[in-house]
């Protein structure tokens, strides 16, 4: 695994610092940003990225248009959290804790004892105009767990009030929570709103006997949206158009701008077709000689707990990329999509594992169903391997992070024919 993995995963605090980091990369490697404001200009061998809500980002290749269709990547850089509300500050007695809420489905407990960070965007206000800016707090914080001999059933498993028990240690004796601090406020600027959370400011690590696992906070789904980028910035020459989209909350459902479940990505292609002068027949066909890589982690086989893994499909850390899949559709593999991935991986030397839930537990859900509410076309559902998901802090192993790198460079690089007989994969 790169170095530079774990210095995303470590510096990409929260979706807006993640894209902080993915548009310093893209501008590092010749991409040009592009505004929804704006009329597009784009050609034939170019590079660009659009983002929205400084919390999502869409980059994109031109390859050559004898062959006019999309491969994408999507991925989510949002991460279960926890959330500041407005009017933040609680006091009880001397102490200053932080009026926090859930984001997404995070393991509770695995937040407690942990150094944690303030960290998201706060909305500037100056003569009229607003500015918002990505901050990180200097200091930690922290939310002390009760100790056993106040809670003697602790280890035999306690429910977790979010309201009482996840609220973090701020301050002795402190009124206030000081927004200024944390903005870095210019000459007659004020802070007016923010979206601040709550994260686990550990480092990212190497363990095992032959530091094979790698442990770090966001490991879902971070380590996915950075190998898409990787991926697509080295590819090179294909043809069509490689997508990376890039896209927030999908742990609380997509059902935004946004999200998967918004229009971000279907405007998107829309523009491009329509700055490249392909009408809307162009771009239905399009869509139909087109495929999407719904890339989110999936559940590894327990060393503690091998019963909560299906019986024939047991996927394992170290075994390579997953391929997802879900008889109710919670994933969007069928049989001829899983075969062209496995194609793809085969071509280019890339390990993979199958993925199912067991049948009598409810599967998780991710962001290539609701995509393809919007854009119609083929599609799978891959994935790292991990264990401890939506934990403070996550595992996989090192090996496998490469393993799908490798394996979205392949399906950039890959043309896909659709034809009455069958698909054409070279």
């Amino acid at each position: 695994m790169k170095e530079q993995v774990s210095q995303f995963l470590n510096t990409s605090l929260t979706a807006f610092h993640a894209c902080d980091e993915i548009r310093a990369v893209l501008l590092a490697n010749g991409f040009r940003p592009l505004l929804e404001t704006e009329d597009w200009a784009i050609c034939e061998d170019g590079k660009y990225f659009v983002e929205r809500n400084g919390s999502a980002i869409i980059a994109f290749t031109i390859g050559g248009l004898d062959d006019f269709s999309y491969k994408i990547v999507a991925s989510h850089v949002d991460s279960p959290a926890l959330k500041l509300k407005e009017n933040a500050l609680i006091k009880t007695g001397a102490y200053a804790t932080l009026n926090v809420e859930k984001y997404g489905g995070a393991i509770l407990p695995s937040f407690y004892d942990r150094r944690l960070k303030i960290a998201g965007r706060v909305i500037k206000r100056a003569d009229g105009t607003l500015r918002s800016e990505t901050v990180t707090s200097p200091y930690f914080t922290h939310i002390p767990s009760l100790p056993i001999h106040q809670n003697r059933s602790v280890n035999e498993g306690v429910a977790v009030n979010p309201q009482i028990d996840m609220q973090p240690l701020y301050a002795l004796n402190e009124s206030a929570f000081d927004l200024d601090e944390l903005a870095n406020l210019e000459e007659n600027e004020q802070v007016v709103s923010y979206d601040l959370f709550l994260v686990n400011a550990d480092m990212p690590y190497s363990f095992g006997k032959n530091n094979e696992f790698f442990a770090s906070p966001r490991i879902d789904n971070l380590i996915n949206a950075y190998a898409s980028i990787q991926a697509l910035v080295n590819h090179g020459e294909s043809g069509g158009i490689c997508v990376a989209a890039l896209l927030d909350n999908e742990e609380v459902g997509s059902l935004t701008a946004q999200g998967a479940d918004g229009d971000f990505l279907e405007n998107v292609l829309r523009r491009i077709a329509y700055s490249l002068r392909f009408d809307d027949n162009e771009y239905y066909k399009a869509l139909a000689s087109s495929f999407l890589l719904s890339a989110d982690n999936g559940h590894a086989l327990h060393p503690n707990h091998p019963e909560k893994t299906d019986l024939t499909n047991k996927p394992t850390l170290g075994g390579g990329v997953l391929i997802k899949n879900h008889a109710n559709k919670a994933y969007i593999t069928d049989g001829l999509s899983s075969a062209i991935v496995k194609t793809i991986f085969d071509k280019a030397d890339v390990r993979y594992q199958a993925f199912f839930n067991r049948s009598d537990m409810q599967s998780g859900s991710t962001l290539g169903a609701a995509a393809l509410r919007h854009t119609s076309m083929r599609g799978a559902d891959i994935g790292l391997c991990q264990l401890a998901m939506h934990s403070a802090c996550e595992c996989c192993a090192a090996s496998d992070y490469d393993e799908m790198e490798k394996g979205l460079a392949a399906f950039y690089a890959t043309n896909l024919s659709f034809t009455p007989d069958g698909v054409i994969v070279k």
